[in-house]
């Protein structure tokens, strides 16, 4: 039997309900869908750009994960083996649809509504004038394309980190390889963000990337 004397709380409250789902209730499951619904559609929001595929891809992740949990031991964040199955569920419907995955810009705009863990590329509080508003507008567009432009193993781990807010060992666990490789694909990504993003920064005083 698993040990989870060193999980956190959530992490335990998700074993439990994989536990009580591989029981026979079915409702524990359900609890699991409603918990993590919204961030796994966010998650395929930000490699789709179709937005009408978005419900089905999660919907598929969610039949898949039930299939596969009997193969769940808590050793990993439930999330972080959830987030596998999302990514490889899109990465095949997008192969099937011969489509490229991709940023959002929609996702990217709406990517932190409710996770308090989650935090931003940048933040940029100031009195809301028309100015301002144009200047934000401009930022997001910013990184929007330079997100576009990365790599999919950078985008994903910044991602991760700075959207998602895991730590650098759950990313690890989710890209299955070394932290020492996340921390550099999250260093080169933030540097690419940075290089596009910093003139924009730089019109605003006092406001540094």
């Amino acid at each position: 039997m698993t040990d989870t004397t060193q999980a956190n709380p959530d992490d335990q409250s998700d074993l439990r309900l994989v536990e009580r789902t591989l029981a026979g209730e079915q409702r524990a499951f359900e609890l699991l869908v409603v918990k993590y619904q919204r961030r796994i559609e966010r998650l395929i929001g930000r490699m789709v750009r179709d937005s009408d595929i978005v419900e089905d891809i999660a919907q598929e992740t969610f039949i898949r994960a039930y299939r596969a949990l009997h193969q769940f031991r808590g050793d990993a964040q439930f999330y972080t083996w959830l987030y596998r199955i999302a990514v490889n569920t899109a990465k095949k419907t997008l192969s099937d649809m011969k489509r490229n995955p991709t940023i959002s810009e929609s996702a990217l705009r709406s990517r932190d509504d409710d996770d308090e863990n989650s935090t931003n590329l940048m933040e940029l509080t100031s009195e809301e004038t028309p100015e301002t508003v144009l200047a934000a507008k401009e930022v997001a567009q910013a990184v929007n394309a330079a997100m576009e432009d990365l790599p999919e193993d950078l985008r994903q781990a910044v991602t991760l980190r700075e959207i998602d807010g895991l730590s650098y060992e759950a990313i690890a666990e989710a890209m299955d390889c070394p932290i020492g490789t996340v921390r550099s694909r999250i260093f080169r990504a933030r540097e690419a963000i940075s290089a596009r993003v910093k003139p924009l920064l730089e019109k605003r005083t006092g406001k540094r990337w």
